[in-house]
């Protein structure tokens, strides 16, 4: 056992049995790179307008209600039920507070209305250039509008933690309504589709959407990896969600298969 477990053991003890405040202070900086890494994946698809610093206020309530609810006798690691908690937190503040203006939702809607009249137009799929040049916009404006509404949607359909009996701290995975056969084909047939379409995507789109969504890295982790800025790996996650735009929007649809 290492200097810094012996460390965290005892804090986690003073902690527990006295509630000793330097203790959760201690603690609280033990675990604030948990908060940044949940903060940064969040804030990978808001607003520009929407303050880090808020958010990050929020990640830290969640490391307090988790501080403060564990129960180290049951066999859940924290950093495990930490995560539960910031996110949820985080998740629920941002809803709360409407995240996404009014402005910004008929902006959204617009696009999305303007881009399906292209498609029927040319009975195939747009180009994010057809688009910008279509609505008098820039293409990176393009991009961050799908990539706000695809965030939004995620966040609608994001459940919200189940935190009424503050004792009950097991956490369950709910069983989803059973599909019918029809249902599981259709399913199957879009997860095939979908991984058809990322194939199709350049060599840099495929691996930051691998890293970001099955390794779980930040936009700052992938940027290190590949040796560009976070701001380049944003604009190159945005050009992906944009090109699997049509079976992202089937996939949030259907209960969500990402």
């Amino acid at each position: 056992m290492t200097n810094q477990d012996v460390t965290e053991r005892h804090q986690w003890k003073l902690w527990i049995e006295n509630r000793d405040p330097d203790a959760g202070d201690t603690l609280v900086r033990m675990y604030t790179p948990l908060v940044n890494y949940h903060v940064q994946r969040i804030s990978a698809g808001l607003p520009k307008n929407v303050s880090r610093d808020e958010i990050k206020s929020l990640g830290y309530q969640g490391l307090f209600d988790a501080l403060t609810k564990f129960d180290p006798s049951r066999d859940l690691k924290f950093d495990t039920y930490a995560s539960f908690r910031i996110r949820g937190t985080i998740i629920d503040g941002l809803r709360k507070e409407d995240w996404l203006s009014r402005s910004s939702r008929e902006k959204t809607k617009k696009m999305d209305d303007e881009i399906s009249k292209l498609e029927q137009t040319y009975l195939r799929t747009v180009t994010p250039e057809e688009v910008a040049d279509h609505l008098g916009i820039t293409t990176d404006q393009v991009y961050q509008t799908v990539h706000e509404q695809y965030f939004a949607n995620v966040l609608s359909i994001d459940e919200k933690m189940n935190d009424d009996d503050d004792q009950d701290q097991t956490f369950v995975l709910q069983d989803e309504q059973t599909k019918t056969p029809e249902q599981q084909a259709v399913k199957g047939e879009l997860i095939e589709e979908l991984i058809m379409k990322i194939k199709e995507l350049n060599e840099n789109e495929q691996l930051v959407l691998s890293l970001f969504y099955q390794e779980d890295m930040t936009l700052t982790e992938i940027g290190e990896i590949l040796s560009l800025s976070t701001s380049r790996i944003s604009q190159i996650h945005s050009k992906a969600l944009f090109k699997l735009r049509s079976l992202l929007a089937d996939e949030i649809t259907d209960g969500g298969i990402l």
